[in-house]
Protein backbone atom coordinates (compact mmCIF):
# COMPACT_ATOMS: atom_id res chain seq x y z
CA UNK A 1 0.00 0.00 0.00
CA UNK A 2 1.32 3.44 -0.87
CA UNK A 3 0.89 5.92 2.00
CA UNK A 4 -1.10 9.09 1.29
CA UNK A 5 1.15 11.82 -0.03
CA UNK A 6 3.55 9.34 -1.68
CA UNK A 7 2.03 9.43 -5.12
CA UNK A 8 -1.65 8.67 -4.44
CA UNK A 9 -4.41 10.95 -3.20
CA UNK A 10 -6.15 10.02 0.01
CA UNK A 11 -9.56 8.43 -0.56
CA UNK A 12 -12.48 10.83 -0.11
CA UNK A 13 -14.77 10.05 2.82
CA UNK A 14 -18.21 8.86 1.76
CA UNK A 15 -20.93 11.50 2.03
CA UNK A 16 -23.63 10.39 4.34
CA UNK A 17 -27.11 10.93 3.08
CA UNK A 18 -29.38 12.83 5.42
CA UNK A 19 -31.75 10.53 7.19
CA UNK A 20 -35.35 10.94 5.95
CA UNK A 21 -37.83 12.44 8.35
CA UNK A 22 -41.62 12.09 8.43
CA UNK A 23 -43.60 14.99 7.03
CA UNK A 24 -45.49 16.46 10.02
CA UNK A 25 -48.70 16.53 7.98
CA UNK A 26 -48.88 13.29 5.97
CA UNK A 27 -46.26 11.31 7.98
CA UNK A 28 -44.47 10.05 4.85
CA UNK A 29 -40.66 9.95 5.00
CA UNK A 30 -38.84 12.57 2.92
CA UNK A 31 -35.32 14.06 3.05
CA UNK A 32 -35.03 16.58 5.90
CA UNK A 33 -33.74 19.31 3.57
CA UNK A 34 -36.79 18.93 1.32
CA UNK A 35 -39.11 19.48 4.30
CA UNK A 36 -37.59 22.87 5.04
CA UNK A 37 -37.19 23.90 1.38
CA UNK A 38 -40.88 23.21 0.68
CA UNK A 39 -41.95 25.26 3.71
CA UNK A 40 -39.75 28.21 2.73
CA UNK A 41 -41.35 28.35 -0.73
CA UNK A 42 -44.92 28.66 0.63
CA UNK A 43 -46.91 31.83 0.09
CA UNK A 44 -47.89 33.49 3.37
CA UNK A 45 -51.58 32.66 2.72
CA UNK A 46 -50.72 28.99 2.16
CA UNK A 47 -48.68 28.97 5.37
CA UNK A 48 -51.70 30.41 7.20
CA UNK A 49 -53.99 27.75 5.67
CA UNK A 50 -51.63 24.97 6.80
CA UNK A 51 -51.45 26.41 10.32
CA UNK A 52 -55.26 26.69 10.49
CA UNK A 53 -55.66 23.02 9.55
CA UNK A 54 -52.77 21.64 11.60
CA UNK A 55 -52.93 23.06 15.14
CA UNK A 56 -49.45 23.36 16.61
CA UNK A 57 -47.65 23.25 13.24
CA UNK A 58 -44.83 25.74 12.73
CA UNK A 59 -43.10 26.57 9.40
CA UNK A 60 -39.80 25.55 11.00
CA UNK A 61 -41.11 21.96 11.08
CA UNK A 62 -41.41 22.00 7.32
CA UNK A 63 -43.68 19.87 5.12
CA UNK A 64 -43.21 17.68 2.09
CA UNK A 65 -43.52 18.96 -1.48
CA UNK A 66 -46.71 16.94 -2.03
CA UNK A 67 -48.46 18.53 0.97
CA UNK A 68 -47.23 21.98 -0.09
CA UNK A 69 -48.71 21.46 -3.56
CA UNK A 70 -52.01 20.18 -2.18
CA UNK A 71 -52.40 23.15 0.15
CA UNK A 72 -51.56 25.56 -2.67
CA UNK A 73 -54.23 23.94 -4.85
CA UNK A 74 -56.73 24.07 -1.97
CA UNK A 75 -56.08 27.78 -1.52
CA UNK A 76 -56.68 28.38 -5.22
CA UNK A 77 -60.07 26.61 -5.00
CA UNK A 78 -61.10 28.43 -1.85
CA UNK A 79 -59.99 31.94 -2.77
CA UNK A 80 -63.08 32.69 -4.85
CA UNK A 81 -65.41 31.06 -2.31
CA UNK A 82 -64.01 32.03 1.08
CA UNK A 83 -66.52 34.84 1.76
CA UNK A 84 -69.40 32.43 1.13
CA UNK A 85 -67.64 29.57 2.91
CA UNK A 86 -67.35 31.69 6.05
CA UNK A 87 -70.84 33.21 5.78
CA UNK A 88 -72.00 30.88 8.53
CA UNK A 89 -70.26 30.00 11.74
CA UNK A 90 -70.03 26.35 10.72
CA UNK A 91 -67.98 26.24 7.52
CA UNK A 92 -67.58 22.84 5.83
CA UNK A 93 -64.76 22.26 3.37
CA UNK A 94 -65.71 21.01 -0.13
CA UNK A 95 -64.88 17.40 -0.97
CA UNK A 96 -62.59 18.18 -3.96
CA UNK A 97 -60.44 20.32 -1.67
CA UNK A 98 -60.36 17.80 1.17
CA UNK A 99 -59.21 14.98 -1.11
CA UNK A 100 -56.94 17.04 -3.38
CA UNK A 101 -58.89 15.97 -6.47
CA UNK A 102 -57.92 16.97 -9.99
CA UNK A 103 -59.87 19.85 -11.56
CA UNK A 104 -59.26 18.42 -15.02
CA UNK A 105 -61.59 15.41 -14.80
CA UNK A 106 -65.29 15.67 -13.93
CA UNK A 107 -66.78 12.40 -15.15
CA UNK A 108 -67.47 13.60 -18.69
CA UNK A 109 -68.85 10.86 -20.91
CA UNK A 110 -69.46 8.54 -17.94
CA UNK A 111 -72.82 7.45 -16.50
CA UNK A 112 -73.23 6.49 -12.84
CA UNK A 113 -76.29 4.54 -11.71
CA UNK A 114 -77.53 5.09 -8.15
CA UNK A 115 -79.58 2.54 -6.22
CA UNK A 116 -81.40 4.12 -3.29
CA UNK A 117 -84.69 4.69 -1.47
CA UNK A 118 -85.79 7.66 -3.54
CA UNK A 119 -84.59 10.68 -5.50
CA UNK A 120 -85.31 14.28 -6.40
CA UNK A 121 -84.37 16.33 -9.46
CA UNK A 122 -82.16 18.74 -7.53
CA UNK A 123 -80.91 21.90 -9.28
CA UNK A 124 -77.32 20.69 -8.82
CA UNK A 125 -78.19 17.82 -11.18
CA UNK A 126 -80.52 19.43 -13.72
CA UNK A 127 -79.41 23.07 -14.06
CA UNK A 128 -78.24 24.49 -16.37
CA UNK A 129 -78.13 21.08 -18.09
CA UNK A 130 -80.31 18.13 -17.13
CA UNK A 131 -77.90 15.21 -16.61
CA UNK A 132 -80.46 12.66 -15.38
CA UNK A 133 -80.61 10.14 -18.23
CA UNK A 134 -83.27 7.89 -16.69
CA UNK A 135 -85.35 7.35 -13.56
CA UNK A 136 -86.96 4.00 -12.70
CA UNK A 137 -88.77 2.62 -9.66
CA UNK A 138 -88.27 -1.16 -9.61
CA UNK A 139 -90.78 -1.60 -6.79
CA UNK A 140 -93.78 -0.56 -8.91
CA UNK A 141 -94.82 -0.21 -12.52
CA UNK A 142 -95.63 3.07 -14.16
CA UNK A 143 -92.90 5.22 -12.64
CA UNK A 144 -92.27 8.45 -14.56
CA UNK A 145 -89.55 11.07 -14.72
CA UNK A 146 -92.08 13.61 -13.43
CA UNK A 147 -92.03 11.71 -10.11
CA UNK A 148 -88.70 13.40 -9.44
CA UNK A 149 -90.28 16.84 -9.40
CA UNK A 150 -92.26 16.29 -6.19
CA UNK A 151 -90.31 15.77 -2.95
CA UNK A 152 -91.56 13.15 -0.51
CA UNK A 153 -90.32 11.46 2.66
CA UNK A 154 -88.24 8.98 0.65
CA UNK A 155 -86.58 11.47 -1.70
CA UNK A 156 -83.89 12.92 0.51
CA UNK A 157 -81.39 10.03 0.85
CA UNK A 158 -80.93 9.26 -2.84
CA UNK A 159 -80.96 12.98 -3.65
CA UNK A 160 -78.07 13.48 -1.23
CA UNK A 161 -75.99 10.51 -2.43
CA UNK A 162 -76.38 11.45 -6.11
CA UNK A 163 -75.57 15.12 -5.50
CA UNK A 164 -72.56 14.29 -3.30
CA UNK A 165 -71.11 12.40 -6.27
CA UNK A 166 -72.37 14.37 -9.26
CA UNK A 167 -73.74 17.73 -8.10
CA UNK A 168 -72.31 20.78 -9.83
CA UNK A 169 -72.81 23.07 -6.82
CA UNK A 170 -75.49 25.11 -8.58
CA UNK A 171 -76.98 26.35 -5.29
CA UNK A 172 -73.54 27.17 -3.83
CA UNK A 173 -72.02 28.98 -6.83
CA UNK A 174 -69.92 25.89 -7.55
CA UNK A 175 -68.43 25.53 -4.08
CA UNK A 176 -70.05 22.25 -2.99
CA UNK A 177 -69.70 20.21 -6.16
CA UNK A 178 -69.04 16.52 -6.52
CA UNK A 179 -65.94 15.14 -8.20
CA UNK A 180 -68.05 13.84 -11.11
CA UNK A 181 -69.93 17.11 -11.62
CA UNK A 182 -70.39 16.54 -15.36
CA UNK A 183 -71.29 12.84 -15.33
CA UNK A 184 -74.72 11.58 -16.38
CA UNK A 185 -76.95 9.79 -13.89
CA UNK A 186 -79.39 6.91 -13.90
CA UNK A 187 -81.54 6.88 -10.74
CA UNK A 188 -82.97 3.54 -9.62
CA UNK A 189 -85.47 3.61 -6.74
CA UNK A 190 -85.38 0.34 -4.80
CA UNK A 191 -87.57 1.03 -1.78
CA UNK A 192 -88.69 3.78 0.57
CA UNK A 193 -87.47 5.64 3.63
CA UNK A 194 -89.05 2.90 5.76
CA UNK A 195 -87.36 -0.08 4.11
CA UNK A 196 -85.28 -1.22 1.18
CA UNK A 197 -85.72 -4.96 0.67
CA UNK A 198 -82.85 -7.32 -0.14
CA UNK A 199 -84.46 -8.61 -3.31
CA UNK A 200 -85.41 -5.11 -4.50
CA UNK A 201 -81.73 -4.12 -4.48
CA UNK A 202 -81.08 -7.25 -6.54
CA UNK A 203 -83.83 -6.23 -8.97
CA UNK A 204 -82.27 -2.79 -9.23
CA UNK A 205 -78.86 -4.24 -10.07
CA UNK A 206 -80.40 -6.60 -12.62
CA UNK A 207 -82.17 -3.63 -14.28
CA UNK A 208 -78.86 -1.74 -14.46
CA UNK A 209 -77.24 -4.81 -16.00
CA UNK A 210 -79.90 -5.04 -18.71
CA UNK A 211 -79.77 -1.33 -19.53
CA UNK A 212 -76.04 -0.72 -19.15
CA UNK A 213 -75.30 -0.37 -22.87
CA UNK A 214 -78.28 1.86 -23.56
CA UNK A 215 -77.18 4.44 -21.01
CA UNK A 216 -73.43 3.83 -20.99
CA UNK A 217 -73.36 2.86 -17.30
CA UNK A 218 -69.80 2.32 -16.03
CA UNK A 219 -70.33 2.72 -12.27
CA UNK A 220 -73.18 1.78 -9.95
CA UNK A 221 -73.37 3.26 -6.45
CA UNK A 222 -75.22 1.29 -3.78
CA UNK A 223 -75.72 3.29 -0.59
CA UNK A 224 -78.03 0.71 0.94
CA UNK A 225 -77.61 -2.85 2.17
CA UNK A 226 -79.48 -6.12 2.17
CA UNK A 227 -81.50 -7.63 5.00
CA UNK A 228 -79.11 -10.37 6.09
CA UNK A 229 -75.59 -11.79 5.82
CA UNK A 230 -75.17 -14.33 3.04
CA UNK A 231 -72.47 -16.11 1.08
CA UNK A 232 -71.86 -14.63 -2.35
CA UNK A 233 -71.91 -18.20 -3.69
CA UNK A 234 -75.65 -18.57 -3.07
CA UNK A 235 -77.02 -15.04 -2.56
CA UNK A 236 -78.87 -13.59 -5.54
CA UNK A 237 -77.98 -9.97 -4.70
CA UNK A 238 -74.28 -10.77 -4.46
CA UNK A 239 -74.45 -12.75 -7.69
CA UNK A 240 -76.04 -9.77 -9.44
CA UNK A 241 -73.14 -7.59 -8.27
CA UNK A 242 -70.60 -10.14 -9.54
CA UNK A 243 -72.41 -10.30 -12.88
CA UNK A 244 -72.32 -6.50 -13.16
CA UNK A 245 -68.56 -6.53 -12.65
CA UNK A 246 -68.09 -9.18 -15.32
CA UNK A 247 -70.05 -6.96 -17.70
CA UNK A 248 -67.91 -3.86 -17.27
CA UNK A 249 -69.59 -2.08 -14.35
CA UNK A 250 -67.71 -1.09 -11.20
CA UNK A 251 -69.99 -1.62 -8.19
CA UNK A 252 -69.25 0.72 -5.26
CA UNK A 253 -71.13 -0.12 -2.06
CA UNK A 254 -71.32 1.44 1.39
CA UNK A 255 -70.07 -0.93 4.09
CA UNK A 256 -72.53 0.21 6.80
CA UNK A 257 -72.30 2.15 10.06
CA UNK A 258 -72.11 -0.47 12.81
CA UNK A 259 -68.41 -0.27 13.63
CA UNK A 260 -69.17 0.87 17.19
CA UNK A 261 -71.39 -2.17 17.87
CA UNK A 262 -70.27 -5.61 19.15
CA UNK A 263 -71.40 -7.09 15.83
CA UNK A 264 -70.59 -5.15 12.68
CA UNK A 265 -71.70 -7.39 9.80
CA UNK A 266 -71.01 -6.51 6.18
CA UNK A 267 -74.19 -7.18 4.22
CA UNK A 268 -74.69 -7.85 0.50
CA UNK A 269 -73.87 -6.44 -1.94
CA UNK A 270 -70.93 -4.89 -0.01
CA UNK A 271 -69.79 -8.39 0.99
CA UNK A 272 -69.37 -9.61 -2.61
CA UNK A 273 -65.73 -10.17 -3.69
CA UNK A 274 -65.65 -7.95 -6.78
CA UNK A 275 -67.51 -5.04 -5.17
CA UNK A 276 -65.43 -2.03 -4.13
CA UNK A 277 -66.64 -1.67 -0.55
CA UNK A 278 -66.25 1.75 1.06
CA UNK A 279 -65.89 2.67 4.73
CA UNK A 280 -65.81 6.08 6.37
CA UNK A 281 -63.05 8.54 7.24
CA UNK A 282 -63.33 11.27 9.88
CA UNK A 283 -60.93 13.96 8.68
CA UNK A 284 -62.17 16.44 11.31
CA UNK A 285 -63.14 18.79 8.45
CA UNK A 286 -59.44 19.58 8.03
CA UNK A 287 -56.89 19.27 5.25
CA UNK A 288 -54.14 17.56 7.24
CA UNK A 289 -53.81 13.76 7.04
CA UNK A 290 -52.05 13.74 10.41
CA UNK A 291 -55.38 14.48 12.08
CA UNK A 292 -57.32 11.69 10.37
CA UNK A 293 -59.45 9.26 12.35
CA UNK A 294 -61.85 6.49 11.37
CA UNK A 295 -65.62 6.73 11.19
CA UNK A 296 -67.59 3.97 12.93
CA UNK A 297 -67.99 1.91 9.75
CA UNK A 298 -68.90 -1.76 9.70
CA UNK A 299 -66.07 -4.08 8.76
CA UNK A 300 -65.35 -7.72 8.00
CA UNK A 301 -64.61 -10.52 7.77
CA UNK A 302 -67.67 -11.49 5.77
CA UNK A 303 -69.32 -14.89 6.04
CA UNK A 304 -67.01 -15.96 3.19
CA UNK A 305 -63.93 -14.80 5.09
CA UNK A 306 -63.33 -11.68 2.96
CA UNK A 307 -61.97 -8.56 4.65
CA UNK A 308 -64.05 -5.46 3.92
CA UNK A 309 -63.93 -2.50 3.31
CA UNK A 310 -61.16 -2.08 0.75
CA UNK A 311 -60.94 1.74 0.98
CA UNK A 312 -62.36 4.64 2.98
CA UNK A 313 -63.50 8.18 2.09
CA UNK A 314 -64.98 11.08 4.08
CA UNK A 315 -67.97 9.70 5.98
CA UNK A 316 -68.70 12.74 8.15
CA UNK A 317 -68.70 16.52 7.66
CA UNK A 318 -69.89 15.97 4.08
CA UNK A 319 -71.88 18.82 2.53
CA UNK A 320 -75.14 17.59 0.99
CA UNK A 321 -78.29 19.35 -0.24
CA UNK A 322 -81.40 19.99 1.81
CA UNK A 323 -84.51 18.66 0.09
CA UNK A 324 -86.24 21.69 -1.50
CA UNK A 325 -89.91 22.33 -0.80
CA UNK A 326 -89.87 20.78 2.68
CA UNK A 327 -90.29 22.09 6.22
CA UNK A 328 -86.58 21.48 6.79
CA UNK A 329 -85.71 23.69 3.79
CA UNK A 330 -87.99 26.49 5.02
CA UNK A 331 -86.49 26.35 8.51
CA UNK A 332 -82.93 26.37 7.16
CA UNK A 333 -83.65 29.42 5.00
CA UNK A 334 -85.15 31.29 7.94
CA UNK A 335 -82.36 30.37 10.36
CA UNK A 336 -79.60 31.41 7.95
CA UNK A 337 -81.42 34.66 7.15
CA UNK A 338 -81.55 35.45 10.86
CA UNK A 339 -77.88 34.57 11.20
CA UNK A 340 -76.78 37.37 8.85
CA UNK A 341 -79.51 39.89 9.76
CA UNK A 342 -78.84 43.00 11.88
CA UNK A 343 -80.03 42.82 15.49
CA UNK A 344 -82.89 45.21 14.85
CA UNK A 345 -84.33 42.92 12.16
CA UNK A 346 -84.43 39.68 14.14
CA UNK A 347 -87.90 40.02 15.67
CA UNK A 348 -89.57 41.46 12.53
CA UNK A 349 -88.17 38.59 10.44
CA UNK A 350 -89.42 35.95 12.89
CA UNK A 351 -92.87 37.55 13.11
CA UNK A 352 -93.15 37.78 9.32
CA UNK A 353 -92.53 34.01 9.05
CA UNK A 354 -94.99 32.46 11.51
CA UNK A 355 -95.28 28.68 11.92
CA UNK A 356 -92.01 27.99 10.08
CA UNK A 357 -90.13 27.14 13.28
CA UNK A 358 -92.15 26.84 16.53
CA UNK A 359 -89.05 27.47 18.67
CA UNK A 360 -88.38 30.77 16.95
CA UNK A 361 -92.03 31.77 17.23
CA UNK A 362 -91.92 31.17 20.98
CA UNK A 363 -88.64 33.07 21.35
CA UNK A 364 -89.61 36.17 19.37
CA UNK A 365 -89.93 38.28 22.51
CA UNK A 366 -86.55 37.33 24.00
CA UNK A 367 -83.57 39.62 24.39
CA UNK A 368 -81.45 40.00 21.23
CA UNK A 369 -78.47 38.19 22.75
CA UNK A 370 -80.66 35.20 23.63
CA UNK A 371 -82.13 35.17 20.13
CA UNK A 372 -78.60 35.08 18.71
CA UNK A 373 -77.75 32.13 20.93
CA UNK A 374 -80.87 30.30 19.77
CA UNK A 375 -80.01 30.90 16.10
CA UNK A 376 -76.45 29.64 16.62
CA UNK A 377 -77.75 26.57 18.46
CA UNK A 378 -80.12 25.82 15.58
CA UNK A 379 -77.34 26.13 12.99
CA UNK A 380 -75.36 23.58 14.96
CA UNK A 381 -78.34 21.36 15.81
CA UNK A 382 -79.54 21.21 12.19
CA UNK A 383 -75.97 20.76 10.85
CA UNK A 384 -76.56 23.74 8.56
CA UNK A 385 -73.86 24.85 6.16
CA UNK A 386 -75.90 27.27 4.03
CA UNK A 387 -79.60 27.75 3.43
CA UNK A 388 -79.40 25.01 0.78
CA UNK A 389 -76.89 22.54 2.30
CA UNK A 390 -76.26 20.72 5.54
CA UNK A 391 -73.47 18.39 6.59
CA UNK A 392 -74.26 14.70 6.86
CA UNK A 393 -72.53 11.53 7.95
CA UNK A 394 -72.57 7.82 7.13
CA UNK A 395 -70.86 5.48 4.72
CA UNK A 396 -73.85 6.16 2.46
CA UNK A 397 -71.98 9.34 1.54
CA UNK A 398 -68.46 7.90 1.51
CA UNK A 399 -69.44 5.43 -1.24
CA UNK A 400 -70.64 8.05 -3.78
CA UNK A 401 -67.40 9.99 -3.27
CA UNK A 402 -65.49 6.89 -4.38
CA UNK A 403 -67.98 6.36 -7.23
CA UNK A 404 -67.22 9.88 -8.43
CA UNK A 405 -63.47 9.18 -8.34
CA UNK A 406 -64.11 6.07 -10.44
CA UNK A 407 -66.04 8.20 -12.97
CA UNK A 408 -63.00 10.49 -13.24
CA UNK A 409 -60.85 7.42 -13.88
CA UNK A 410 -63.13 6.11 -16.63
CA UNK A 411 -63.11 9.56 -18.22
CA UNK A 412 -59.31 9.53 -18.18
CA UNK A 413 -59.22 6.00 -19.60
CA UNK A 414 -62.47 4.64 -21.11
CA UNK A 415 -60.76 1.29 -21.80
CA UNK A 416 -60.30 0.62 -18.07
CA UNK A 417 -62.03 -2.47 -16.70
CA UNK A 418 -63.81 -2.49 -13.31
CA UNK A 419 -61.16 -4.84 -11.96
CA UNK A 420 -58.36 -2.51 -13.07
CA UNK A 421 -60.10 0.53 -11.59
CA UNK A 422 -60.59 -1.20 -8.27
CA UNK A 423 -56.95 -2.29 -8.15
CA UNK A 424 -55.76 1.24 -8.91
CA UNK A 425 -57.96 2.75 -6.22
CA UNK A 426 -56.61 0.23 -3.73
CA UNK A 427 -52.96 0.65 -4.72
CA UNK A 428 -53.06 4.46 -4.61
CA UNK A 429 -54.96 4.71 -1.31
CA UNK A 430 -53.13 6.10 1.73
CA UNK A 431 -53.23 4.31 5.05
CA UNK A 432 -54.26 6.22 8.17
CA UNK A 433 -51.39 5.83 10.68
CA UNK A 434 -52.15 4.14 13.99
CA UNK A 435 -55.60 3.06 12.76
CA UNK A 436 -56.76 -0.55 12.57
CA UNK A 437 -56.09 -2.01 9.15
CA UNK A 438 -59.21 -4.20 9.36
CA UNK A 439 -61.39 -1.08 9.55
CA UNK A 440 -59.72 0.99 6.82
CA UNK A 441 -58.59 -1.59 4.26
CA UNK A 442 -55.88 -0.03 2.12
CA UNK A 443 -56.71 3.47 3.36
CA UNK A 444 -58.10 6.78 2.16
CA UNK A 445 -58.78 7.12 -1.55
CA UNK A 446 -56.40 9.47 -3.36
CA UNK A 447 -58.33 10.80 -6.38
CA UNK A 448 -55.38 12.52 -8.02
CA UNK A 449 -53.12 9.47 -7.79
CA UNK A 450 -55.90 7.09 -8.89
CA UNK A 451 -56.77 9.19 -11.95
CA UNK A 452 -53.08 9.53 -12.83
CA UNK A 453 -52.72 5.74 -12.66
CA UNK A 454 -55.77 5.32 -14.91
CA UNK A 455 -54.48 7.84 -17.45
CA UNK A 456 -51.02 6.23 -17.48
CA UNK A 457 -52.59 2.85 -18.24
CA UNK A 458 -54.17 4.14 -21.45
CA UNK A 459 -53.05 1.77 -24.21
CA UNK A 460 -50.72 3.37 -26.76
CA UNK A 461 -52.15 3.45 -30.29
CA UNK A 462 -50.64 0.69 -32.38
CA UNK A 463 -48.59 1.72 -35.35
CA UNK A 464 -50.53 0.65 -38.41
CA UNK A 465 -48.47 -1.45 -40.82
CA UNK A 466 -48.91 -0.89 -44.51
CA UNK A 467 -49.53 -3.82 -46.80
CA UNK A 468 -46.28 -5.10 -48.33
CA UNK A 469 -47.09 -3.94 -51.87
CA UNK A 470 -48.10 -0.42 -50.79
CA UNK A 471 -45.05 -0.15 -48.56
CA UNK A 472 -42.76 -1.26 -51.38
CA UNK A 473 -44.25 1.33 -53.73
CA UNK A 474 -43.61 4.01 -51.13
CA UNK A 475 -40.09 2.77 -50.55
CA UNK A 476 -40.70 1.81 -46.90
CA UNK A 477 -39.55 -1.23 -45.01
CA UNK A 478 -42.12 -3.74 -43.82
Amino acid sequence: MVPPGDGEAAPRPERRRARPLPCPLCRRDVPARDLIDSALRLEPEVTALVAANAPGWQPTQGLCADCARRFSSALGYLRSHVPRLLATGHAILPTPVRLGASERYRGRGVTIAFLDSGFYAHPDLVEPKDRIARYIDVTRSGSRRSDLETPDASSWHGMMTSVVACGNGRLSDGLYRGLASEARLVLVKCGSARRIAHDDIRRGLEWVLRERKRYGIRVVNVSCGGDYEASYLTDGLSQAAEEATRNGILVCAAVGNLGHAPRHPVLPPASAPSVLTVGGLDDKNRLTPSGYDLYHSSYGPTVDGLQKPEVIAPGIWVAAPILPGTTTAAQAALILRLHVAPDADLRPIIRSHPAVDPDLDAAAGLDTALLRELVHAKIKGHNLVTAAYKHVDGTSFAAPIVSSVAAQMFEANPALTPQEAKLMLVRTARRVPQAEVDRQGWGVVDPEAAVAAAAAARPKPERRRLPRLAAALLGRRV
